[in-house]
C-alpha cells in the first residue's frame, strides 16, 4: 500500500479543514515546498495535493505553487481540485504531475472522464469520490447528490477509470479513524485501485487499511499533528 502524505492549498498556504468546511481552515505548515521535501526525507515516494480554492470555484487557482512544489520535491504527485477540462489535465500532466484527480466532473460528465482516460491513459487519471452519508458530494463538497458512492464507482470503472480515491467527508480532518466498512465494500464492488482518504489517525488505521489490500492511503492531519509517524507508516507499507 502506498502512503500519500497530503498538502491542501488555500491562498497558496498549507492548510487543513474539518469535514471539508472552508471556514475551518487552519494553517499547518509554512512552506509547501519544505513540507514536500520533509515527506521525501521520510521515505515517501508519492504525495497528494489539492487546490481547495479551485475545488470550490472551479479551474486552476494554486497551480503555480503546485508546479513549484512538484518540481522541487521530485515526488510522484497526484493533484486534485478544480480540474474540470482537458486543458486543466494537460496543463498539470505537462508540468510534472503524475496523476490528475477528477472529482465533481466525474459526477456530472462521465463522457469527459472517458475522453481523459482515452487521451492520457489509465495511469494518469484518478477519480475522487467524496461521500457524505454514503451519497456523493461535489463542488468542493458544498453540493450533495442522490448518487450512492458505490454506484458512481461502478460508473467510473465502466468508462475505464483504474484509480479511485474514496473520502468519507464526515471523517475528513477529524482524526476519527478511517471508514473501514465503506472502503471494504468499495474495494469488493470494483476492480479499480482504491485509495482511502479521511479520518486516518494512527498506525492502527494504516494496518487495518493495508489488511484490506487497498492501493493507497492519504494522510494529512495525522502527520501534521504528530499522531502518525510518516517514516514508520512508509516503512510498514514497504514491509520493512
Amino acid at each position: 500500500m502506498i502512503i500519500f502524505p497530503a498538502i491542501d492549498l488555500k491562498n497558496g498556504e498549507c492548510v487543513r479543514l474539518k469535514k471539508g468546511d472552508m471556514n475551518t481552515s487552519e494553517k499547518v505548515a509554512e512552506s509547501p515546498v519544505q513540507t514536500a521535501l520533509s515527506f521525501a526525507a521520510c521515505g515517501a515516494q508519492w504525495m497528494h495535493m489539492v487546490d481547495l480554492d479551485g475545488a470550490v470555484g472551479g479551474g486552476r487557482v494554486n497551480h503555480p505553487v503546485i508546479v513549484e512544489t512538484v518540481r522541487s520535491s521530485g515526488l510522484h504527485t497526484e493533484v486534485g481540485g478544480g480540474i474540470r477540462s482537458m486543458a486543466d489535465m494537460e496543463y498539470y500532466l505537462e508540468n510534472g504531475v503524475s496523476r490528475v484527480i477528477l472529482g465533481s466532473v466525474a459526477l456530472k460528465n462521465s463522457a469527459l472522464v472517458r475522453e481523459a482516460v482515452r487521451e492520457f491513459g489509465g495511469e494518469q487519471i484518478a477519480v475522487g469520490i467524496d461521500a457524505r452519508g454514503g451519497m456523493v458530494a461535489a463542488e468542493g463538497w458544498v453540493q450533495d447528490s442522490d448518487v450512492n458512492f458505490i454506484e458512481l464507482a461502478k460508473r467510473m470503472e465502466d468508462v475505464g477509470v483504474q484509480y479511485l480515491i474514496y473520502t468519507d467527508i464526515g471523517r475528513d480532518g477529524m482524526m476519527a479513524g478511517a471508514d473501514i466498512e465503506g472502503l471494504q465494500r468499495l474495494n469488493e464492488a470494483v476492480g479499480c485501485c482504491v485509495t482511502a482518504s479521511g479520518g486516518i489517525r494512527s498506525m492502527d488505521d494504516i494496518r487495518a487499511l493495508a489488511a484490506l489490500d487497498l492501493y493507497g492511503a492519504i494522510c494529512g492531519k495525522s502527520i501534521y499533528s504528530g499522531a502518525l509517524d510518516l517514516s514508520e507508516a512508509v516503512r510498514y507499507c514497504k514491509g520493512e
